[in-house]
């Protein structure tokens, strides 16, 4: 089928006893808005999947994974209009050739067996994004790395660092995060344009590959991007923050059941309803003030104060963007919506580490939520404002 920039998903939900199957996929000029029925109730041709009990570790060949770019009524966008980084801190951007051709792949020194490869996962999320939205285009995937790790051939172990050829040098690289968007779903919050967007998170350091093979871990969420400033928006339920799986076929269902049981509309309808809702200049000023004395609380007061877990750097840029950022700084009167104070803090949060962004992310949407609720009534997370 062509593609159509105004595909949009519609609800017409089978069920079969164990879940839901999405309709089909219809083609009208609507844009993606907040009746956008709920991706979490399955999509068309995916299958109902169960992951496997975690104490079962079966080898699964890369074969039983069907090969990259296999639908070709799918095609992929160049991603390069979009000019910032979805994360800064001290990654460097690389493509998914460079992963493949140039690096080498980890393994588990006590037996040998080879970690599932940062471009393994990656075409993984690829093949299921293809599989669940078969009517639309998808950029190609934006991938940071970060900590090199770098060794040599054996035929140089005695050359000086100086005199080592390129083909003597090996490299990979610990921490991995990547993104694939889908532009043609998308939806307008407070004159900001947002796309659902994919991707995951992979650090070889909280692996332990010093021993035999196990699970390996990986992070993974489905939520929206946006365009303006290319924050990435995370919710609970479209984010797992320790997916563990045993081989490839374990990662792709579970990247598949995170998908389906994610709920776009509720997403969505909460950070629309943060637009609503204002903060004056003096309850900014409260809000930050003790933002940066929870870091420092005794653990039995913290322990009773919902969390916040941003440093006291990113809370400096968080106050210098209230007077200074182009799209979500503070209105003339000194006045800002939980929207902008939001996404000050998801763009703050792009000089976080890759092994923590998206979980600091999740924290920035929950810490709003939890403010715009104070704001109504005495939630627990009074505390910030009192």
């Amino acid at each position: 089928m062509e593609h159509t920039n105004n595909s949009e998903l519609v609800l017409n939900p089978v069920q079969n006893g164990r879940g839901y199957i999405l309709g089909n996929i219809i083609e009208d000029n609507s844009s993606f808005s907040s009746d956008f029925n709920r991706i979490n109730r399955g999509f068309i041709e995916a299958q109902i999947v169960h992951p496997s009990r975690m104490n079962e570790l079966i080898e699964v060949e890369p074969k039983s994974v069907q090969p990259l770019f296999v639908d070709r009524t799918t095609t992929l966008l160049d991603a390069k209009s979009y000019d910032k980084p979805f994360i800064e801190a001290n990654t460097t951007e690389v493509d998914l050739n460079h992963l493949k051709h140039d690096c080498i792949i980890p393994v588990f020194s006590k037996d040998n067996e080879k970690t599932i490869a940062h471009q393994e996962f990656i075409e993984i999320v690829i093949n299921t994004i293809m599989k669940l939205f078969p009517h639309h285009s998808i950029s190609t995937p934006e991938i940071r790395v970060s900590h090199q790790i770098k060794g040599r051939t054996p035929d140089a172990i005695h050359k000086s660092v100086k005199d080592l050829l390129d083909h003597e040098k090996t490299i990979y690289y610990e921490r991995m995060a990547f993104i694939v968007r889908i532009p043609s779903i998308v939806d307008t919050i407070n004159g900001n344009e947002l796309s659902l967007t994919l991707g995951g998170v992979r650090s070889y350091n909280l692996e332990n590959l010093y021993n035999k093979k196990t699970f390996e871990k990986f992070k993974f969420f489905i939520g929206f991007q946006n365009k303006v400033c290319c924050n990435l928006c995370v919710t609970s339920d479209g984010f797992v923050e320790e997916m563990r799986v045993g081989n490839y076929s374990e990662l792709q269902d579970k990247i598949t059941t995170t998908i389906q049981n994610y709920n776009a509309e509720k997403h969505l309808l909460e950070m629309k309803s943060l637009s609503n809702d204002y903060l004056t200049e003096h309850q900014f000023a409260q809000l930050l003030g003790r933002a940066r004395l929870y870091q420092h609380l005794p653990k039995k007061e913290k322990l009773t104060i919902p969390n916040l877990n941003f440093n006291d750097g990113q809370l400096n840029t968080v106050a210098k963007d209230y007077y200074e950022d182009e799209s979500f700084s503070r209105d003339s009167n000194g006045n800002i919506n939980l929207w902008n104070v939001y996404n000050l803090f998801t763009q703050a949060n792009k000089s976080s580490y890759i092994d923590t962004f998206l979980d600091r992310n999740l924290n920035a949407f929950e810490f709003s939520k939890g403010i715009q609720k104070t704001l109504s009534d005495n939630s627990s997370y009074h505390w910030f404002l009192s």
